[in-house]
C-alpha cells in the first residue's frame, strides 16, 4: 500500500482548486492561495513527484462517439493465478472498449466498465473477447442506464487558511 503525502492547508487549497478546473493557471492558482506563482508552481511539482497529483484527463461523452451503451461485466477467473491475471489484465487494458478495470474480491474477480455501439457490439465483445479466453469461467453483463459523477476527493472547505506570508 502506498504511503500517504502530508499536505498542509496550502497544498490542500491547490489541490480542491485543480481538482475542479486543471486549466488554473499557476497565477490564478497563486493569487486564490495566497502565495507566490513560483512558490504555486513548486508546490504542484511537488505534489505531481509525490503521486498526489497523478495526470490531467480529457472527458470524452462515449455516445457521442458511437459507443451509446455502456455496461459493467463481472468477470470470474479460473484458475486465479499470477500467471493467468497479468494477460489477462494487459489484454483488457488494451481494448478500446474497456472504460475501467477493477480487481475484487468476493464471487467475481473483476468488475469491467464498458462503452459499446449497441447490443450486438457488446454480444461480440463477451463473445471474442471475454468467454473465449480460457481463463474466463464466467461473465456476468449488467447495462448502465444512467450514471452521475460523483462530488471531488477534496471536498470544499468553507474556511481553507490562507498563510500569513509567503515562506517558501
Amino acid at each position: 500500500m502506498t504511503d500517504s503525502v502530508v499536505l498542509d492547508p496550502v497544498d490542500l487549497h491547490i489541490l480542491r482548486l485543480l481538482q475542479n478546473d486543471a486549466r488554473t493557471t499557476y497565477r490564478e492558482l497563486a493569487a486564490e492561495v495566497g502565495v507566490a506563482p513560483s512558490t504555486c508552481l513548486d508546490r504542484v511539482t511537488r505534489l505531481r513527484r509525490s503521486g498526489v497529483i497523478l495526470g490531467h484527463q480529457l472527458r470524452l461523452d462515449p455516445a457521442r462517439l458511437g459507443r451509446g451503451l455502456e455496461a459493467l461485466l463481472s468477470v470470474q477467473v479460473r484458475p486465479h493465478r499470477r500467471e493467468l491475471i497479468g494477460p489477462f489484465v494487459e489484454r483488457i487494458r488494451a481494448l478500446p472498449e474497456s472504460r475501467a478495470l477493477f480487481h475484487l474480491t468476493g464471487p467475481d474477480d473483476y468488475l469491467v466498465h464498458v462503452a459499446v455501439a449497441d447490443t450486438a457490439d457488446l454480444q461480440r465483445l463477451v463473445l471474442d473477447e471475454f468467454t473465449s479466453r480460457r481463463e474466463v469461467a464466467r461473465v456476468e453483463t449488467r447495462l448502465i442506464f444512467q450514471q452521475w459523477e460523483c462530488g471531488p476527493l477534496l471536498p470544499p472547505s468553507s474556511a481553507t487558511p490562507r498563510p500569513a506570508a509567503d515562506t517558501e
